[in-house]
């Protein structure tokens, strides 16, 4: 269990209270085939685990959700050994049942997004993954098991919308991803997941409702500032509830990593292109993807 490297990809909120609870930590810098990722990787132990995380937006919150590099973002943490990743974003709810602070185990997703590079393989050949199922349903279970022990409003399961942005939905928008029975919108979790897939990565996703999409009327008796201070502070009590979640899994003695989830072979049915066919520089540049 000590040699596991376990990814977590999230905001800054849950970079900086995890970076508190670390020993021998350290910020990595990677480079990858495709750039650098968000910013430096930070590496330490929690307990008896060790974790590589990354903080999506940068140092500052200084990229936005389309300018994230999602795709040197997964191939850093796979590079430096990660094979399981537990990932946060903040989301609005499109449900009343789920209400700002509480948090979401995702199991599905619609993608809305069409400016991001979401595929590893562009020129290498025909690649295509099964998503189906696109998070891993034996990570989901292991935060599932111990989610049920928590003081926190945790929901099994949700199907997460992810838009472009970065403008918000409008409000015809938002009552059209409710028709189509979503029940958050983001703007980060694709191509993310997508990617992990590719890596042949564990990937779990806990979304964090800051607050209700636009399809419900805001209190118009609360003021612009009122709104916000409410938004970030409903946002802080949702990372406050991933953390706790996140400090229960690496406490706790599940096996995170399984090398013989399905998730860890994902390319091996994936490749159509015959072996002759493809470039073996691109072959070399990508082999940390067949690990």
């Amino acid at each position: 269990m000590a040699d596991e490297l376990i990814g977590i990809i999230g905001g800054t909120g849950l970079g900086d209270a995890l970076a508190g609870q670390l020993s021998d930590a350290e910020l990595r810098e990677v480079e990858t085939p495709f750039g650098k990722p968000s910013g430096p990787i930070l590496l330490g132990q929690i307990g008896r685990r060790r974790i590589a995380f990354v903080s999506r937006h940068g140092q500052g919150h200084s990229l936005a959700p389309g300018e994230v590099p999602y795709a040197a973002n997964l191939l850093a943490l796979k590079q430096l050994g990660v094979r399981v990743v537990v990932a946060s974003g903040a989301v609005g709810s499109l449900r009343e049942s789920i209400g700002p602070g509480d948090l979401v185990l995702v199991d599905q997703f619609i993608d809305k997004t069409f400016r991001r590079t979401n595929t590893f393989f562009n020129g290498f050949g025909a690649v295509h993954c099964e998503m189906a199922e696109p998070v891993c349903l034996r990570l989901r279970q292991n935060l599932m098991q111990v989610a049920t022990n928590l003081d926190v409003t945790t929901h099994m399961r949700g199907t997460y919308v992810c838009m472009e942005g970065p403008q918000f939905s409008t409000r015809a928008e938002s009552r059209m991803h409710q028709a189509w029975g979503a029940d958050l919108i983001g703007m980060t979790a694709m191509p993310e997941a997508k990617l992990a897939r590719e890596a042949q990565m564990c990937y779990a996703l806990v979304a964090l409702a800051s607050d209700y999409d636009c399809w419900r009327p805001q209190d118009l008796a609360k003021g612009k500032q009122s709104l916000i201070a409410e938004i970030l502070g409903n946002l802080k009590r949702a990372t406050d509830n991933c953390l706790a979640l996140i400090e229960a899994l690496l406490a706790s003695d599940v096996s995170v990593i399984d090398n013989d989830c399905p998730c860890r072979h994902s390319l091996e049915l994936a490749v159509w292109t015959g072996a002759d066919q493809i470039d073996a520089r691109k072959r070399e540049r990508l082999a940390t993807l067949f690990e």
